[in-house]
């Protein structure tokens, strides 16, 4: 089981010291994951700040009263997010001219960002419309899908047009603390985390987080993209790279401890989707869009359809990328996947029985 730290959470406005120097605080998110956490580094001249939250209506005034009661009277010297969604850069634009400071982006991280908070109506296209029916959605469902296209230009404020990039191995020295970039990759392209040997500590973004898994997700933008792939690849190399005692400071939920143990249940989590789907496809050809109650056992919203779309999606062109799924058009002009070997997941299921039936229990 997976350890925490704390039992409850930092109230907006405040701040919560982890260690000496490195502040915890969160700020709302106006949908079910209803919080991101955000970490505040301190240096000798003022505050880096990871991550921004969202511009929504609360974020900036919490904000100011994080400047005002708990800096210490120090100012902000940089920011940097870990990856392009909107939770992460939503006030980098802001924060930046406020304070006049760089802003720490990995490259494909903040071009990405730069493209989709810029992303109008009439940059839907055929492209976009043939990933959605390719999918499996109805002539109505990509209808709705047209009407409601765009960026998130509406939850960004404008980011800057210039950064510092971070590249995987780089180094950052504050407080005479060396915080190593660590990128990931599948829930987004070029991740950054941040490791501190000196202190054990991950910041890990959405790369790691406890008690939800991040959505890895193919897009209309790429629709061949194999994210999963990087994922599998991406936690491997933490398992291979972090140590297992490092605390771990997510974007949602709590700290806490127990790295190699959730990597090894994100991984497992998302081969047993594989599984899952190679079977299902043993008895009829299907769409994305049909196989959705094979990953998701709940019942799903608007917003939350298109993301359960691309994580099956993803999971769909890594078994095809793979040999193992096998893809044809149908006369509605959708994707219909079929198992290429039938017997292929239950050897693969007996071959992983196996392999852990001589390990030891784990308590």
């Amino acid at each position: 089981m997976l350890q925490y730290l704390f039992d409850d959470t930092p109230g907006h406005g405040t701040t919560r010291e982890i260690v000496p120097g490195v502040r915890w605080l969160q700020m709302p998110l106006p949908m079910s994951l209803d919080h991101i956490n955000l970490y505040l580094l301190e240096d000798e001249e003022g505050w880096w700040i990871i991550d921004t939250g969202i511009a929504i209506d609360p974020t900036q005034p919490l904000w100011e009263e994080i400047f005002e009661q708990e800096l210490g009277g120090k100012p902000v010297i940089a920011v940097l997010c870990t990856h392009l969604h909107p939770d992460h850069i939503g006030m980098a634009g802001w924060l930046c001219e406020r304070w006049r400071v760089p802003l720490y982006m990995s490259r494909a991280e903040y071009f990405g960002g730069l493209s989709f908070s810029r992303m109008e109506k009439h940059h839907y296209s055929w492209t976009s419309e043939q990933h959605y029916c390719r999918a499996g959605f109805s002539p109505d469902d990509i209808e709705k899908v047209k009407k409601n296209y765009g960026g998130f230009s509406s939850v960004v404020t404008p980011m800057p047009t210039a950064y510092n990039r971070l590249r995987d191995g780089n180094s950052l020295h504050i407080n005479g603390n060396k915080w190593r970039v660590v990128v990931g990759s599948g829930h987004s392209p070029e991740h950054v985390c941040l490791y501190c040997e000196s202190l054990n500590i991950l910041i890990s973004g959405d790369q790691v987080i406890p008690r939800i898994t991040s959505n890895v997700s193919v897009m209309a933008s790429e629709p061949e993209a194999n994210p999963l792939k990087d994922w599998f690849v991406s936690h491997e190399r933490f398992l291979d790279i972090l140590p297992s005692d490092a605390l771990v400071l997510p974007a949602h939920n709590t700290p806490f401890y127990g790295l190699h143990k959730r990597l090894r249940f994100l991984i497992e989590h998302h081969e047993e989707h594989l599984l899952a789907l190679e079977e299902a496809c043993n008895d009829t050809p299907s769409t994305a869009v049909e196989l959705l109650p094979i990953l998701f056992k709940r019942k799903l919203d608007g917003d939350q359809m298109g993301l359960a779309v691309g994580e099956c999606v993803a999971h769909l062109n890594y078994l095809h990328q793979r040999g193992m799924l096998d893809r044809n058009i149908d006369s509605d002009g959708h994707y219909r996947y079929t198992s290429i070997d039938e017997t292929l997941a239950l050897r693969l299921r007996r071959e992983k029985h196996d392999a852990t039936a001589d390990a030891p229990i784990q308590v």
